[in-house]
């Protein structure tokens, strides 16, 4: 290639101006053009490296939204499926026939669940003949022939006697001198200044706390079946007679679960007057007691089972009942249970790459779990307790999960949950084999709460503090008398006849016989 000699100094371009070379246009221009864009290229390729980054965190943050996404489909359709689930249960295909559709479980009993048949009648009341028929009601034939052999049927009925009492107590009057007035007592079964008496007022708390019947229909109820007029806030002035007398008995009670050796604990919400509240739970088989309060705070618990629960306290993982200090604590697996199994039920809504089997395999493992410390608990509790055992068991039982939680996963609630087993709660989890007669569940405590439950889609919570009291109170002690083995309309009956101490002793089983006793009342005396 020849080599160009220098120009000179005073060398000019002829085709400065319009070059042929470069299709007419001015080489001075070109050059100028080239100095003013020369050293972009490394600032183009940054701008590009930085696009090109800027794009894969989109395609990242892209790929993470669609996996969320996804997610939050499957957690979607999981909630909608337990919300609105059918009641019949698809049973599997047989093996010889895949393709056939798959049958439905029929309703009822499962296969080999003894049958319930009704007790026939101990005495019977009246015997009715019948004469033969005339005409069969099967051929509506003619030509019936007679029969010795007779059929009998025993039917049982009620016999309805709407009607009312009016009682008029005459009282034989006494002269107090240091109340300057005549006094009296009240006769059996009266209310002193009470239009209604006892049995109606007890009907109706039965009604309203048993079968969740409202005040307006308690009211009509009373009026169409008694001819028993009264308004509906009637109904709830006898509600406020039974707190005011119960209010003794209802902080007995408070003092009586902070003394128990094992007790149940839960919550549950509550609507007072437009604001959210919870209804409190605390108690065993043959106690039981409840308060409405506005928050699910450590105080509300200790209000309950006391600063320093000297039990065992069985509930779920809720934080607030750390604050009540028990002596030990079991943790409620079927929360535990529940829990894998809504984890399992979201895994498998999720599609090809968002789908994680080794935590689905996890949450079905965890379940498995759950329902081999219930058959072992469920073992060593129907003979005498064996202390070793139970040790040994719990060891086994530790080991075995410590070994299921091993793995990280990568579904970030599967992983969660994987390390809240092998967090604080894990010693919690098996207290039931260090303890007779404690449960693994908590199912004592949901089975309490399930009338309070029912009543709040019926009556739609309440509106006034006094509200509060009422279904605190009442339904305590309706609870409480119904597992003391009472008859819960004749406990209020004696709740609103007897004093505090007969009313405690109607109350419990092992009390001392109930005496009627009447109670004094001082009124002024009316002036003639």
């Amino acid at each position: 290639m020849p080599r160009f000699p220098k120009p000179p100094d005073d060398f000019l371009c002829p085709y400065r101006h319009a070059c042929p070379y470069l299709e007419g246009l001015s080489t001075q221009w070109v050059w100028e053009c080239y100095q003013e864009t020369s050293g972009l290229e490394c600032q183009y390729e940054h701008q590009l490296e930085q696009l090109e980054q800027q794009l894969d965190e989109v395609q990242n943050e892209n790929a993470q939204l669609r996996r969320e996404n996804q997610q939050l489909k499957a957690q979607l359709q999981a909630l909608h499926r337990r919300q609105f689930k059918g009641r019949n249960v698809p049973l599997p295909t047989s093996p010889a026939n895949p393709n056939a559709e798959p049958k439905t479980k029929k309703r009822g009993a499962p296969v080999g669940h003894p049958p319930w048949q009704r007790p026939p009648p101990k005495h019977i009341d009246q015997v009715v003949p019948v004469p033969a028929p005339k005409t069969c009601p099967h051929c509506h034939g003619r030509d019936l022939q007679p029969v010795k052999e007779v059929h009998e049927h025993v039917q049982e009925d009620i016999v309805l006697e709407p009607r009312t009492v009016a009682i008029c107590f005459v009282h034989q009057q006494g002269y107090c001198p240091a109340c300057d007035r005549n006094v009296w007592q009240p006769g059996p079964g009266e209310l002193l200044g009470s239009y209604i008496g006892p049995a109606a007022k007890a009907t109706a708390l039965y009604m309203r706390y048993e079968l969740n019947v409202p005040d307006r229909k308690i009211s009509r109820f009373f009026a169409e079946f008694f001819g028993l007029k009264f308004v509906p806030a009637s109904a709830y002035g006898f509600e406020r007679q039974a707190v005011r007398r119960g209010l003794p008995l209802y902080e007995d009670l408070r003092q009586k679960i902070r003394a128990l050796p094992v007790a149940h604990g839960d919550e549950t919400s509550w609507r007072h007057n437009g604001d959210n509240y919870y209804v409190w739970y605390g108690g065993n088989d043959q106690l039981a007691f409840f308060v409405v309060a506005p928050d699910r705070s450590t105080q509300t618990a200790q209000s309950i089972f006391g600063e320093h629960f000297a039990g065992v306290l069985v509930s779920d993982a809720y934080a607030a009942y750390h604050g009540v200090h028990p002596k030990d604590w079991q943790s409620c697996l079927f929360h535990i249970k529940n829990k894998a199994k809504e984890l399992e039920q979201e895994l498998a809504l999720l599609p090809g790459p968002a789908a994680d089997p080794d935590a689905r395999a996890f949450c079905q493992k965890v379940q498995g779990l759950v329902h081999t410390v219930c058959q072992a608990h469920r073992r060593l509790a129907r003979g005498p307790w064996r202390a070793k055992a139970a040790r040994n068991k719990e060891q086994s039982l530790r080991r075995t999960l410590r070994q299921l939680c091993r793995q990280p996963l990568r579904y970030a609630k599967a992983e969660a949950f994987r390390q809240r087993l092998l967090g604080k709660e894990q010693p919690h989890l098996f207290t039931c084999f260090r303890h007779p007669h404690v449960p693994p569940t908590n199912s004592q405590a949901e089975q309490s709460m399930r009338p309070v439950v029912l009543m709040r889609h019926v009556v739609h919570c309440t509106r006034s503090p006094k509200g509060l009291e009422n279904h605190s109170v009442l339904r305590s002690l309706f609870e409480t008398a119904r597992r003391q083995g009472k008859k819960v309309h004749q406990f209020f009956y004696d709740l609103f006849t007897m004093d505090t101490d007969q009313a405690q002793a109607a109350l419990f089983q092992n009390s001392p016989e109930r005496k009627s006793r009447p109670r004094p009342s001082c009124k002024k005396k009316k002036p003639p």
